[in-house]
């Protein structure tokens, strides 16, 4: 059983306590939606829950089959996409995969999110909306249970909005777990909603 467990977390960015008292558990299948205020801590947790950031205090835990840990488990799509625009499509799927852990093949990554045709242009030419289905198409190139989702609709159209509904069900129905800070509405059907703010943080159903 994959779950991820986050008890009492408190941290502080620049000397500011940005989170404080944060805690849920979700397993395989669960999905949370992270809402807030700018400078709420949304990209903060996330950034936490990647191993990027250490928090000041509480905890998170990582239960998975085998020895996964959680940094190794976890592929956080940032609000910065890290793409290379030098290197093509293909190319920045080859790279992520030969990182992270593979998946789907580079072209069928971009067959699924639509970017089949243009696999051998340099990300540089990309539009915002192609890069972010680019992103996408990362997930499924280096496959990994948990999927950290910062503002994931940012620059999609109606139809990229709908892939990555299609892409969220396909995760969690594969035993994945999501966690996805955004300021909009998400296609995540029985996700729960971790809501922070200055004063309190409360988790409810969504």
């Amino acid at each position: 059983m994959t779950r991820l467990t986050v008890s009492d977390l408190a941290c502080r960015r620049a000397g500011r306590l940005v989170l404080r008292g944060v805690g849920f558990s979700l397993e395989a299948g669960d999905a949370l939606v992270v809402t807030g205020r700018n400078g709420a801590g949304k990209s903060t947790l996330l950034a936490l829950l990647a191993g990027v950031l250490r928090p000041d205090a509480g905890t998170i835990a990582f239960e998975a089959p085998g020895e996964a840990t959680l940094p190794e488990s976890v592929h956080w799509l940032a609000a910065k996409d890290g793409l290379k625009a030098q290197l093509t499509a293909r190319e920045n799927l080859l790279f992520a995969s030969a990182c992270l852990g593979g998946g789907l093949s580079a072209d069928a990554a971009l067959a699924r999110v639509g970017l089949a045709a243009g696999a051998d242009l340099p990300t540089a030419y990309l539009s915002s909306g192609q890069r972010r289905r680019l992103t996408l198409a990362r997930l499924l190139a280096s496959r990994r249970p948990v999927w950290l989702l910062d503002e994931p609709t940012n620059a999609l159209d109606s139809q990229g909005q709908a892939l990555l509904a299609d892409l969220l069900r396909e995760h969690r129905a594969d035993g994945g777990i999501v966690v996805a800070a955004t300021h909009l509405p998400l296609a995540l059907p029985e996700a729960r909603e971790l809501a922070l703010g200055p004063a309190a943080t409360a988790e409810r159903d969504a």
